[in-house]
């Protein structure tokens, strides 16, 4: 299935903010874990699209650092479908080259989910079609902070000296160091913010903010997301003129 783009501008690296479970839910009069459950089957439709369009990379914003202070019955009723979606689903990720992996304060979660998630990344850790970051328990703040105290360590060490420190290094030290940063963003259920999602991933991402409740997100969706990406102009600071000029243009996968 061919996208709407042109290939050039397909985007490789897909970054989500999949909003929008519970009003779909409560506007169905149902429990908001049903939202949660309708959801889980869009990421399944959302990944099928990333493959069958060669986007390499997807990040989802699956629950965040804030996330943890919901009524406590939702909290234990989301744990209780990530467990079960690690169970159910990593086999055939795995069969259709996922890489999985996780990002987030882990630490939090029960040991049986900290053992999906490492059971999950294990096995598909060699796979290349798809690189599937979720991202849970995760904040950007708390990446950034992460990421300062890793180099903070290094020079205590004697390993580097302050000086040595740049947005390059910091850079390395964030979650998804190794992938080029997002290309394209994606935030569902009408809301037009960030909300603490790869705070220092997303500085030259293009946005793309829709009404459309995540449980309702499909490939016509994404598709129509993937044909404004294409429409416009990524200057990365730069001026129109220096962008048409490809030799001007900052390397590619790097926020300069």
């Amino acid at each position: 299935m061919a996208s709407d783009a042109p290939p050039a501008r397909v985007p490789r690296h897909l970054a989500i903010i999949m909003d929008g479970n519970g009003r779909w839910a409560e506007r169905r009069r149902r429990p908001r874990v049903i939202g949660h459950r309708a959801g889980a089957r869009a990421v399944n439709q959302c990944i099928d699209f990333c493959i069958e369009h060669g986007i390499g990379a997807l990040t989802l914003f699956a629950f965040s650092s804030e996330n943890w202070g919901r009524p406590e019955e939702e909290v234990g009723a989301l744990m209780k479908l990530f467990l079960n979606a690690l169970a159910s689903e990593v086999e055939e990720l795995h069969r259709r080259g996922v890489r999985v992996r996780f990002i987030g304060e882990r630490e939090r979660f029960g040991d049986a989910i900290r053992a999906r998630m490492e059971h999950a990344e294990t096995l598909t850790r060699g796979n290349a079609t798809l690189h599937l970051s979720i991202a849970a328990s995760y904040g950007g703040r708390w990446d950034i902070v992460n990421a300062a105290r890793g180099l903070a360590a290094d020079v205590a060490a004697g390993r580097i000296r302050p000086e040595d420190i740049d947005e390059r290094s910091l850079g390395m030290r964030t979650a998804l160091a190794d992938l080029p940063p997002p290309d394209l963003f994606i935030r569902t259920g009408g809301d037009l913010r960030i909300s603490n999602f790869l705070l220092w991933q997303l500085a030259y991402t293009e946005l793309w903010f829709t009404e459309t409740l995540w449980p309702d997100v499909d490939a016509a969706t994404l598709r129509q997301a993937l044909a404004d990406y294409a429409m416009r102009e990524r200057r990365f600071g730069l001026t129109g003129a220096q962008v048409s000029t490809p030799s001007s243009m900052p390397p590619s996968g790097t926020n300069e």
